[in-house]
């Protein structure tokens, strides 16, 4: 029996990145626009489960996920030490997260779609490097036209960037989050270019 037809590839392990990556890649879509819960993948299974409900008005302002066969570990964590100058202890140990700019309302997650990084943002949570990757939708009528996210209207780049600053935090704590750069598509190009790396140091496989 050919087993390739009867289960489901790993989204993070079993679907390719994308043969023309960096300039475009595969992305995982865990959730979207609508979702008051927040999925996200399970490591072991490779199935969706429910990470918490969103308790708050904070919702992912784009199709968010990540990039399979990526993987934030020294690579990116020396690469943030030396575009930021902060003292970064590691990457977060998690597939490389992207956001994707669609015109669309999509209804739900668990999909694949194929983005084109424009830029994105250095998000450091509690001293790791947790970047997100800013891309467009493929053939998106209106978000295909940036090239860079320093063409990106400047709400959109403010509402992204208030929802990585805020989505973790609890009314009354204080906040584990900074953005330490904003980067534009050739830097993105090589956050992915180290994450690809971190995976093979650690998976040994592409």
């Amino acid at each position: 029996m050919n087993t390739k037809s009867v289960y489901k590839s790993h989204p993070w392990h079993g679907i390719p990145i994308g043969e023309n990556a960096p300039e475009m890649v595969t992305a995982f879509i865990e959730i979207v626009p609508t979702d008051t819960v927040k999925y996200e993948i399970d490591k072991q299974t490779g199935h969706l489960k429910i990470d918490r409900p969103q308790k708050y008005s904070n919702t992912v302002p784009a199709l968010y996920g990540f990039v399979p066969k990526t993987y934030c570990g020294e690579e990116i964590a020396q690469f943030a030490r030396e575009k930021s100058g902060l003292e970064i202890s590691e990457g977060d140990g998690d597939p490389l997260d992207i956001c994707v700019l669609c015109e669309h309302s999509i209804t739900h997650g668990d999909i694949i779609c194929q983005a084109i990084p424009i830029g994105g943002f250095r998000l450091i949570d509690k001293g790791e490097a947790d970047d997100k990757i800013i891309a467009v939708l493929k053939n998106d009528l209106v978000f295909e036209q940036y090239k860079d996210l320093s063409e990106l209207p400047e709400s959109i780049v403010k509402r992204l960037r208030h929802y990585f600053l805020t989505y973790k935090n609890l009314p009354d704590e204080p906040a584990t989050c900074e953005i330490a750069n904003i980067y534009g598509r050739e830097e993105a190009l090589q956050v992915i270019r180290c994450s690809v790396k971190d995976y093979l140091n650690n998976f040994g496989m592409l």
